[in-house]
């Protein structure tokens, strides 16, 4: 197999963790399989470079120093919002020649800027979505998986998703149990995949002002297999069903039902990916009562069958049975 280079790029700004994250998933498999990566680094000018965070990171060289890549890493960072024009020039130019295209945070933005993203399908932080589908019509913008592959580009969410990407290209290159071993020694799951949302039910809910209603989004997490119903959860808050469904919106930014089918889901996917439960077990303990209502929610959702989306992230529920002993 022929060592691939991975050329990270360095800018003023840069989110360190933009870097580094994929940085030490593709230098654990090089210690892994020896010869399969060379990592790079590199800026404008060959110098030193200060991240977002005030960390300085010196680069080996120059981007135009570097003669042969396979992976051109894209991170992004505050720099992002004015970053030296002649580095968007740069991958203007030269990186077409990337066989593989990744960003991870806003580094999405560095590349459509030099017009490398027009219709493909990309993501980016959540927080940015609208600014680049504003700045950018032509792109194709998603800004809820944690990452997205279209082609030989790859695109990721904030900071720690670019480590999941990582872990995807490094499994396609080496295998599952490579990536397995590195996700294992970097204390990270395998893999969450690029359909996952950016944010959990709870992240991307608010959490609700009143104590009432806080104790019931817990309650709904706690107990996914629970009678959830506005009536059942309104008894709870010791409200009526209607003033219990609109404070509830009020507060969290959803409704009862959209809340509770993004934990149910959630509950599901981690079984699958986690243990080995077997469908219609996991389908009664994360409140769906049949396989065939898991299924529908999981196709209206995921765009996959539960068994399918098992088989695609077995990685993890091997990890579970290598704990268990099984």
């Amino acid at each position: 197999m022929a060592q691939r280079t991975v050329l990270a790029v360095l800018f003023d700004g840069v989110q360190s963790l933009d870097v580094t994250g994929p940085v030490e998933v593709f230098a654990g498999a090089e210690k892994h399989t020896p010869g399969t990566y060379r990592i790079r680094t590199a800026s404008l000018d060959g110098a030193p470079v200060r991240t977002s965070s005030g960390l300085t990171v010196v680069p080996d060289g120059t981007l135009d120093a570097v003669a042969d890549w396979h992976t051109l890493l894209v991170p992004g960072g505050e720099g992002t919002r004015c970053v030296d024009p002649r580095l968007t020039d740069w991958l203007r130019d030269h990186a077409p020649r990337a066989e593989r295209l990744v960003s991870v945070c806003t580094g999405a933005i560095l590349l459509a800027e030099a017009g490398l993203l027009n219709g493909r399908r990309v993501t980016t932080h959540w927080a940015y979505g609208d600014r680049l589908a504003r700045d950018h019509p032509a792109v194709q913008v998603d800004a809820d998986p944690i990452y997205i592959r279209d082609g030989h580009v790859s695109t990721s969410a904030g900071v720690t998703s670019g480590i999941d990407l990582a872990l995807a290209l490094v499994e396609e290159d080496l295998g599952r149990e490579v990536a397995l071993t590195i996700a294992r020694h970097l204390v990270v799951f395998l893999r969450r995949p690029g359909s996952q949302a950016q944010f959990s039910a709870q992240l991307a809910a608010q959490t609700a002002q009143r104590a009432p209603l806080r104790e019931v989004q817990h309650w709904i997490t706690e107990h996914p297999d629970a009678d959830l119903t506005v009536e059942s959860l309104a008894a709870r808050a010791r409200l009526s069903p209607r003033h219990f469904a609109r404070a509830f919106q009020n507060e969290t930014g959803t409704t009862p039902g959209r809340y509770v089918d993004r934990v149910r889901l959630e509950h599901a996917r981690r079984l699958l990916e986690d243990t080995a439960d077997g469908i219609e077990e996991i389908s009664r303990t994360s409140g769906y009562g049949t396989p065939e209502a898991m299924r529908r929610a999981f196709v209206r959702s995921l765009g996959t069958a539960p068994a399918e989306y098992r088989r695609r992230f077995r990685p993890a529920a091997t990890h579970w049975a290598h704990r268990k002993g099984t």
